[in-house]
């Protein structure tokens, strides 16, 4: 199979934390743009080293990053975002498409600290984005266009799913997606402890209830049934599954989870406010 055609386009990343690797090594292993076309910037060489070895640009100077590319993504802190944005106004052009990925940062706020004009998408992706499996939604500011949002899932499409939602919908995926992680390999472990308790040796245990998840997200994604389907498809008369179901019922299991998912919608909310 012939390799996927590089995208002629120089990327920038000011950030080089968890969610910058995990969004650039979509876009890298997919092969559609060339290590030595990307740029990324941050304070140390800690979290640089990785960039480094991947065969990418790096710099201590988020100017010279926005100088060089024309797509520049933001993954720094939102708390650090103004600064960043006061930083690197004077070299953003017409021509730049500035990404923020900082939670609870709004298209108004990028908007507001950038040059007029300046063509702004806001996305939030989660952290599966590295094995290419991410869940990535993102939103327009208001000059940029189709062509801007084509360019931009060109990129990140490979990273797995990527969907364009009003930006309201941005804070609502950060609590189910973007923190979901975290519960699903809590109930992964839980799984896996549960298994454990009953004799099953530790990194089998692990192994199989990280398999029963992806089968299950599978089959969600491809039947496109409602969970309640599926998982009534499960439960047998008098069966293994309705005995288990009934003791996650007892915990609150499904309450716990949306409250869950408020809590980090509400969270992300404050962060964009202050």
């Amino acid at each position: 199979m012939a390799a996927a055609p590089h995208v002629p386009v120089p990327v920038g990343c000011i950030g080089a934390g968890r969610m910058a690797q995990g969004v650039l090594e979509g876009i890298l292993r997919e092969g559609k743009i060339a290590a030595q076309n990307v740029t990324v910037s941050a304070p140390t060489d800690r979290n640089l080293e990785k960039f480094k070895l991947r065969g990418c640009r790096t710099s201590h100077n988020n100017r010279s990053v926005v100088s060089r590319c024309r797509v520049v993504f933001l993954a720094t802190k939102p708390h650090i975002i103004p600064s960043v944005l006061e930083e690197i106004s004077p070299e953003v052009t017409a021509e730049h498409v500035i990404v923020s990925m900082a939670a609870g940062v709004t298209l108004q706020t990028l908007e507001t600290n950038l040059p007029p004009g300046t063509k702004v998408i806001r996305m939030m992706p989660n952290l599966p984005c590295v094995v290419q499996e991410g869940a990535v939604v993102f939103s327009r500011g208001r000059c940029a266009g189709e062509g801007e949002a084509n360019l931009f899932q060109s990129l990140v499409r490979t990273c797995g799913l990527c969907v364009e939602v009003p930006e309201s919908y941005i804070d609502i995926h950060t609590g189910v997606s973007g923190s979901g992680v975290a519960y699903v390999y809590t109930f992964a472990e839980a799984l896996a402890d549960g298994a454990v308790k009953m004799g099953m040796p530790g990194a089998l245990a692990r192994q199989i209830a990280a398999q029963t998840l992806l089968g299950a997200a599978k089959m969600l994604l491809q039947s496109e049934e409602h969970p309640a389907t599926l998982r009534s498809d499960v439960c047998t008369p008098g069966g293994t599954t309705i005995h288990g179901l009934h003791e996650l019922e007892k915990g609150g299991l499904r309450a716990t989870v949306m409250n869950a998912v408020e809590a980090a919608t509400t969270r992300a909310m404050d962060m964009g406010r202050k």
